[in-house]
This record gives C-alpha cells, structure tokens and sequence, in this order.
C-alpha cells in the first residue's frame, strides 16, 4: 500500500509541477519521482531501524529508473542507506545515465 501511496504522490506531483507551475514535463516528471524516490528511501530507512515493515528492493529500484535517480542518489549518499549493496549504485548509475540522456535527447 505504502508504495502505491508514493506512486500516487510522484503522479500528484508531476501534475502540480508541470501545470501549475508550467514546469516543462520532463524536469517536473524528474522533480517528482525524485522527490518520491528520496522519501521512499527515508521511510526504509527509518523502517530498517525500527525493525518494521520495508518498502521491497524492486520498488526502491523502479521509482529510480522511471526518474527518481537523483533521489536514490541522496537517499543512498544522504542517508548511508542502501550503502552495503552493490546492486544500488549500479541501477541508480544507469538510471541516472538513461535520464540524463533523455534529457539531452529532449534538449535538441
């Protein structure tokens, strides 16, 4: 539930920033998967040391590549969490590589 709950603020979000505030798309759409990203990572944190509940590895990774990877990056450096799996670094390094690309891609 709580994923879907994020899920559904990144799309709230997006729709604020990009028409609202005339935020062109793409950067909104970073903005918010980020933003959802980086309070995902603050809630599995937090989980992790309460011993509770934890948002799934896949969820973690899917919101990085659909546009939260500056996000995870804050989240992983930030928080130090995530910090002893290798697989982290990886997915938020060509998460970030592909937006960045479809950023330039946008920009010609």
């Amino acid at each position: 539930m709580v994923v879907l709950g994020l899920m559904a603020a990144a799309l709230l979000l997006f729709g604020i920033l990009a028409i609202a505030l005339a935020i062109p798309s793409y950067p909104a759409w970073l903005v918010a998967w980020s933003v959802v990203t980086f309070a995902a990572y603050v809630i599995d944190k937090t989980q992790a040391h309460r011993g509770g509940w934890r948002i799934p590895e896949s969820a973690l990774h899917g919101m990085a590549i659909v546009g939260g990877a500056i996000g995870g990056w804050f989240g992983l450096l930030g928080l130090h969490h995530k910090t002893r799996q290798p697989i982290f670094p990886l997915v938020l390094g060509a998460a970030l590589v592909a937006q960045a690309v479809v950023w330039d891609a946008l920009s010609l």
